[in-house]
């Protein structure tokens, strides 16, 4: 299996705004004093818009679906964390924390797909375990190494170590489960998603590892990525938290590779980390401020990637 795609699927947000049902354990939700809610959904539109536009300038596929104003879902814009698109035409729907990011899964979104000509064969749902109260937020939760057949992942109450283990299960990946942790105030809480503070590339991996404060279990993460050939550039938990770890590597125009990230991700790094990681890539870089401070999320949340097989 290879580990990037071309294509991508994005939700433009209509009545984008904070969750409140989410600021419980994302610690990255700021409120912004004195924006009206139309003024930041505006802002994250714009953000949004600009952000596509660059994307497909590289040759990257995006398929844009608009929102819809009811429900309300006020985070549709993170696609990732409710759908994975698997190369068997496999798709997979999860389990979601908050009640009103369950209404994001819309099936009418798999129709749009196959009109575009990829090829759904089984969906995989596991989202009934929301009625015993456990989640696994997609690939917000679960960090793929899609070549290696291994799957990473940060426990906490967004991501079940059982359910996991049955999704490593029934899509064929090797498990790698740690505990990663952010500082709150004094104190050491565990951190929503994996994809904030790792992300794992064809030829390299960016991780906090200072964010896994068991030292056998940070280990065993490190050499699980060195021993299957990628060059582990480190971040810093400061650096994390302007979402340096939230990235992408995607495919554009004769599969040049992209790493993807926000503005504030790329501003944070240093000018070594940059030259380390543009020996591997070209790196694309859009602002999201509106969009990292209410929704809590960066540039990698907003991307589902498309690994479907074509009709042709």
């Amino acid at each position: 299996m290879k580990q990037t795609t071309n294509s991508i699927l994005m939700i433009r947000p209509v009545a984008f705004r904070m969750n409140e049902q989410t600021t419980v354990n994302n610690y990255y939700q700021k409120v912004i004093d004195g924006l009206s809610p139309e003024t930041v959904n505006t802002k994250a539109q714009e953000e949004f818009d600009t952000f596509v536009n660059k994307l497909r300038m590289v040759g990257v596929d995006v398929t844009v679906v608009d929102d819809t104003l009811e429900p309300s879902t006020p985070d549709s814009i993170f696609p990732n964390n409710w759908i994975s698109f698997h190369e068997s035409g496999d798709v997979a729907l999860y389990p979601m924390f908050a009640e009103n990011r369950r209404l994001e899964r819309r099936e009418e979104i798999l129709d749009i797909l196959e009109d575009k000509g990829f090829v759904v064969n089984e969906i995989m749902d596991y989202s009934s375990a929301e009625e015993d109260g456990f989640f696994l937020e997609g690939t917000g939760s679960v960090v793929l190494d899609r070549e290696n057949d291994k799957a990473y992942c940060a426990l906490s109450p967004r991501a079940d170590e059982e359910l996991f283990i049955e999704f490593c299960e029934d899509f064929e990946y090797t498990p790698v489960i740690f505990e990663a942790f952010q500082t709150v105030g004094n104190e050491r809480k565990l951190i929503y998603h994996t994809n904030v503070m790792m992300c794992v590339a064809d030829t390299f991996a960016v991780i906090c590892a200072d964010c896994i404060d068991d030292k056998k279990e940070r280990k065993m993460v490190l050499d699980s990525l060195k021993s299957d050939g990628k060059e582990i550039i480190l971040i810093s938990e400061d650096q994390m938290n302007n979402f340096a770890g939230n990235m992408l590597e995607l495919q554009g125009t004769d599969e040049r590779r992209y790493l993807v990230m926000s503005a504030s991700a790329y501003k944070s790094l240093t000018k070594k980390q940059v030259a380390q990681l543009e020996e591997h890539i070209t790196i694309l870089s859009s602002s999201l401020d509106t969009i990292e401070a209410c929704g809590g999320g960066s540039a990698r949340c907003m991307m589902a990637e498309i690994f479907l097989p074509t009709e042709d």
